[in-house]
């Protein structure tokens, strides 16, 4: 199976559309159990596009490390992100969008044109869009902005996994894998967890059973 390369046609055909500062937009974090949902938003400089760039999942932590510190240096970008508490009161579909909203606030350039990695756009962006379905595999302003939103995102949780030990998020990053299944199971449920996604309101509702 050929394998799918970013490259920048995307943003070159908005460019010669007379969109001069195209945004990619992707976000990360959407499967965990717990922590924020992160999102990115990244204007390349089509100058200064920094080698390697690819999707996220696909790149060692150490080379998506050294590529986020790369495109921070030549790129406009902002990280946005939405809450554990905005997640279960809005839905993760829409604190999803809030996070992206909120990364295309924080850039310093208003955007002609927006890039976003998926099948729909968020309501209510500052500028034309378009969804690019597997869009970190295919635009590199995607691709960079999947970038660093996972560093971020991975960064946040090793932070949280100091003070909340034994659920493995510095290696799971809060999806539920074995071990943080059976540590939930363990040692319960903590303050980053997210009561609106089934395995935890599953073993909150169990709790409320047990004691009633």
């Amino acid at each position: 199976m050929t394998r799918i390369t970013a490259d920048f046609l995307l943003e070159s055909a908005a460019i010669a559309r007379g969109m001069a500062h195209v945004a990619g937009v992707d976000e990360v974090g959407r499967g965990p159990l717990c922590g924020p949902v992160v999102a990115a938003a990244v204007i390349l400089d089509p100058s200064r596009i920094p080698s390697g760039i690819g999707d996220s999942k696909a790149l060692t932590p150490a080379r998506r490390t050294a590529l986020a510190a790369e495109i921070r240096a030549s790129a406009i970008w902002a990280i946005g992100a939405a809450t554990v508490e905005e997640i279960d009161r809005l839905n993760i579909l829409q604190a999803t969008y809030l996070a992206m909203h909120r990364a295309l606030a924080g850039l310093s350039q208003v955007p002609d044109h927006i890039l976003i990695d998926g099948n729909r756009l968020p309501p209510g962006l500052p500028a034309p869009a378009e969804a690019v379905v597997k869009g970190d595999a295919k635009s590199l302003s995607i691709a960079a902005a999947s970038i660093l939103a996972k560093v971020e995102r991975d960064g946040i949780m090793v932070d949280l996994a100091q003070q909340f030990p034994g659920y493995g998020w510095e290696r799971n990053a809060g999806y539920p894998t074995k071990d943080h299944l059976r540590a939930l199971l363990d040692l319960g449920v903590t303050p980053h967890h997210r009561r609106s996604f089934r395995p935890i309101h599953n073993i909150l509702y169990q709790d409320i059973s047990v004691t009633r």
